[in-house]
């Protein structure tokens, strides 16, 4: 039985995937952080784990849009593997802040560890049709401007909104979605 409703479904469609920080607590603004999730896409992109169509991250969560053959299982590897290299992290630089609030944060059934990263769950969404992938890219890359962060969403470094603009971004997606 699974803890929530959410669930990927696995018949080859993309889903739109939400990430968040126990407690919402803002883990990356340190671009190291987000150096970790980048290095983890990139790892599952190039052995054909999962295919990337977009994403943003934010201070406390991200979104993205993936697919692969157990979307599922990458899904929990890339956050077994991010929270595991981002605890370290920040235990390496001594933020015993932040730390001690993600153990404050951290579930009471998770007895295995001393700290929580990710909220559980991925609360993804299958991307149904045509008209929808725009419309979830279009949300993802809007978070930014919608936080006051930036005016224009191709000025969000850590967002694939670039790489749709005809600009490098820090990661490849996939943009050729049809």
């Amino acid at each position: 039985m699974t803890r929530t409703r959410y669930r990927i479904f696995e018949n080859g469609a993309p889903s739109f995937l939400t990430c968040t920080i126990v407690g919402w607590l803002p883990v990356f603004t340190r671009p190291e952080s987000v150096e970790i999730l980048l290095d983890s896409w990139r790892f599952l992109q190039r052995e054909g784990r999962m295919n990337l169509f977009g994403y943003v991250i934010l201070e406390n969560h991200l979104h993205f849009i993936a697919k692969g053959n157990e979307l599922a299982k990458e899904v929990g590897d890339f956050k077994s593997f991010t929270a595991r290299k981002i605890i370290d992290l920040l235990e390496e630089k001594k933020a015993g802040t932040i730390l001690r609030q993600l153990q404050g944060e951290k579930a009471h059934h998770k007895k295995d560890r001393t700290y929580q990263l990710w909220q559980e769950g991925s609360h993804p969404k299958e991307i149904a049709n045509e008209e929808m992938m725009p419309q979830k890219l279009d949300y993802m890359h809007r978070n930014p401007v919608k936080r006051g962060y930036v005016d224009d969403p191709v000025h969000w470094r850590y967002s694939s909104a670039r790489n749709y603009a005809g600009l490098p971004g820090l990661i490849e997606v996939t943009i050729d979605w049809r």
